[in-house]
């Protein structure tokens, strides 16, 4: 594939990101994508290797030596038919996927890997500037419909599937806008919602019907998810309105932390700080809006949300921004013998980190303090790990200042209360029960209702939602017909 001799010759070559404090002053994306013939040259090095490890690193088995070959042969066209065969919206992989691929790569075993992502980066910009994204409706219709509940990238992948096969597909979102996380979880500086806007404009011309501000069963008392639901549509109504229901929500349960003073003002869910930001960005005025501004803050949880986080605050203007992470701090470099082709444990800096932010690991907080009910501080400890169990560092405590905490620990669950509504059974970690072999299929225990994506998997990449999307499609599909030519 690409160059024979590429991997040999050419180097990996990073995509480029537009100046700190040119981009702390806008929401706009910063990556300088590679030009065509960078790409060429990225692709040059993709190797003959017999057995491309990049195919299974990659959660929906994107072909990737066939894409990468094309791109040095400058079939541009042709690699974007590649790439969609396996994948609905590169344009967002592209540009937030963490690239399990490239981990994978084997020339990642004594070397650089081939620059995966930045190559499909440049193939689905270039499609969608060359017109060739184009809407694909059916042959013909089925006479059967779908309703799929959450517009996140599970849902849309599933959506776009199934209308595709010519099932009548209607999408339920409780929001006021189409994408669930993809639209209210990811700053706009990671990836712009227009990306989002224009499959949605494809979606349409192929059949699928949008409806936002729609709440599937109802919310628990009390619930922080964000809801903009000006409706609400019963389980039972859906199904029996709908030959089939396909549970697609995130998992938005935020992991809290339950220490002295969790109630003092100033403590927030990440998951209330960031889509405040997005509504903003899209023009809408939000009430109280939390905002980072001249705060001292501190972001506790070391992931992809806190780095969106620390991302956010800086372009508040934060006087300060420190992020904590419970476990002790990676190696820069992974034992590749060891981990390859699988992904490593390797200390990952983000471009929000080096934006301005100062990170401290082992690190356990056991306490919030404050004055007259407001945020002034938290207390702290070190921790260790001794055969497998946290340990407290004696006399490690500290106080630090900070009248901002983000809370970013991860996510434990789906609303429960979608999944009571339909009456489907659920696993110990509060996920909808359903499998995924042939004799599963993605059903859950309810009559006709199927779940995929976080809904069924619990929090995990946009990646693997939209892998898990594509196959629920083809198991409605064949539920409906008794057969399906929808790829998994």
């Amino acid at each position: 594939m690409g160059k024979v001799t590429g991997f040999l010759e050419h180097q990996r070559l990073e995509e480029g990101y537009a100046p700190v404090k040119t981009r702390l002053k806008n929401w706009k994306e910063f990556v300088i994508g590679l030009n065509d013939e960078q790409s060429r040259v990225q692709a040059a090095r993709c190797m003959d290797c017999g057995t491309p490890f990049c195919n299974s690193g990659c959660p929906v088995n994107n072909i990737i030596p066939d894409f990468n070959d094309l791109v040095y042969g400058g079939d541009w066209r042709n690699a974007l038919t590649v790439l969609h065969s396996t994948n609905n919206f590169p344009e967002f992989t592209g540009r937030v996927c963490p690239a399990p691929c490239e981990a994978a790569c084997t020339l990642n075993v004594n070397d650089d890997p081939v620059g995966i992502k930045s190559i499909e980066h440049a193939i689905i910009d270039r499609g969608w500037a060359e017109g060739w994204v184009l809407p694909q409706p059916p042959a013909a219709k089925s006479g059967k419909s779908v309703a799929v509940v959450g517009s996140g990238p599970a849902g849309l992948a599933a959506a776009q599937q199934l209308a595709r096969a010519g099932h009548a597909v209607t999408v339920f979102e409780k929001n006021d806008r189409i994408g669930g996380l993809l639209r209210y979880g990811i700053p706009d500086f990671k990836m712009e919602k227009s990306h989002i806007d224009r499959r949605i404009a494809q979606m349409q011309a192929e059949g699928v019907v949008f409806r936002t501000g729609v709440l599937v069963g109802a919310l628990p008392k009390g619930s922080k998810v964000t809801n903009d639901a000006g409706e609400t549509v019963s389980a039972e109504q859906l199904k029996a309105e709908f030959d089939a229901v396909l549970l697609t929500g995130g998992a938005e349960t935020s992991r809290d932390l339950p220490v002295p003073g969790r109630d003092l003002d100033g403590v927030h869910f990440a998951m209330e700080f960031l889509p405040q930001q997005n509504k903003v960005v899209a023009g809408d005025k939000v009430k109280g809006q939390i905002m980072a501004t001249g705060k001292h803050v501190i972001v506790i949880g070391g992931g992809d949300t806190g780095s969106d986080c620390v991302g956010t605050s800086n372009r508040h203007g934060a006087a300060s921004v420190t992020q904590f992470e419970l476990l002790p701090q990676p190696p820069e470099e992974e034992d590749r013998p060891l981990t390859w082709p699988y992904w490593p444990i390797k200390l990952r800096t983000s471009s929000s980190h080096e934006e301005g932010c100062e990170r401290e690991f082992a690190i356990a907080t056991k306490a919030f303090s404050g004055s007259k009910g407001k945020l002034t501080g938290l207390t702290t400890v070190q921790v260790e790990f001794q055969n497998g169990k946290m340990i407290e560092v004696a006399g490690s405590e500290k106080l630090h200042k900070a009248d901002l905490v983000l809370l970013a620990m991860g996510f434990t669950a789906p609303v429960a209360s979608v999944l009571e509504a339909f009456g489907v059974e659920r696993d110990g970690r509060g996920n909808a029960r359903a499998g995924t072999d042939a004799d599963s299929g993605y059903r859950t225990s309810s009559d006709k209702v199927f779940a995929a994506g976080d809904m069924r998997r619990g929090q995990s990449l946009i990646v693997w939602a939209i892998r898990e999307g594509r196959q629920a499609a083809r198991e409605v599909d064949q539920f409906l017909m008794g057969a399906s030519a929808l790829p998994r």
